[in-house]
């Protein structure tokens, strides 16, 4: 009787608006997952021959401190960085599209139609605001790669040579602890840098609103420097530098929603 119970709960809960863009997920994904795979070694074979002349930028003399010289440990090392270059650009590609397919896909999808409108979301339509929102988004994502790679970098680079020559020590750094420290940087500054997008499409479509943003600001600030401490490199100042801009950034997305309203 109480296995007669749990099956009948669990088919009326595969039957709910949830339960059919679960299924529909699911059935998505594996007739889906041979083009990904394609789609991810085709970016990764792309992206493979550039690999060298991206690791010979990265560590050109003009980039590093003085007195700071790069070593490969292992004999793989120098190939396991490519191979990470190259995947990361076939895992975004494949990430990039599956969003926009995932997107278009759910937009159709009648269990999600349903399921949005149980939930009363204002879900923009394609309009100018969309254009302008998605715009905004990779404005902010170059600015957010452009702060860390010509601001951060340069300093905290400089300061931590600084710091441990002035300990007496010699600055010889791995190679893929470098590329790490740098790829890490950009990664975390491109995230912090959609604060304000995420800030503006949760108050539009009705997530949340102004007051209880403004409520609970503290644990936003506390958030901005808890997600710096993980994307950041593990000293205060790169937590601090990641964390401001997401904390401005989401100040100046509640002044403009408050301007936009009164």
């Amino acid at each position: 009787m109480q296995d007669e119970s749990i099956a009948a709960t669990v088919d009326r809960l595969m039957q709910s608006p949830g339960g059919v863009m679960i299924e529909d997920l699911r059935s998505y994904l594996q007739r889906s997952f041979k083009f990904y795979v394609v789609l991810f070694a085709v970016g990764f074979s792309a992206a493979f021959p550039f690999t060298k002349q991206v690791i010979a930028w990265l560590i050109e003399p003009q980039r590093l401190p003085d007195d700071v010289s790069i070593i490969v440990v292992t004999p793989v090392e120098f190939l396991l960085l490519q191979l990470r270059i190259a995947g990361a650009v076939g895992l975004a590609l494949v990430v990039f599209l599956a969003l926009v397919h995932g997107a278009w896909k759910g937009s159709k999808n009648e269990a999600v139609r349903s399921r949005l409108s149980e939930l009363d979301l204002r879900v923009p339509k394609p309009a100018p605001a969309l254009i302008i929102t998605a715009l905004s988004s990779l404005l902010l994502l170059g600015l957010g790669v452009l702060y860390a790679w010509e601001g951060l970098t340069p300093m905290l680079l400089e300061y931590l040579t600084n710091d441990a020559q002035q300990a007496g020590l010699s600055t010889e750094w791995r190679l893929s602890g470098y590329a790490g420290f740098i790829i890490n940087l950009a990664l975390a500054s491109a995230i912090g840098f959609q604060a304000p997008v995420l800030t503006t499409v949760a108050l539009r479509m009705g997530f949340v609103d102004r007051v209880s943003l403004v409520m609970y600001r503290r644990h936003i600030w506390f958030s901005a420097f808890v997600m710096g401490a993980l994307l950041s490199p593990p000293d205060p100042l790169s937590l601090f530098l990641v964390a401001m801009p997401v904390i401005v950034f989401f100040e100046l997305a509640l002044l403009l929603d408050r301007i936009m309203r009164s």
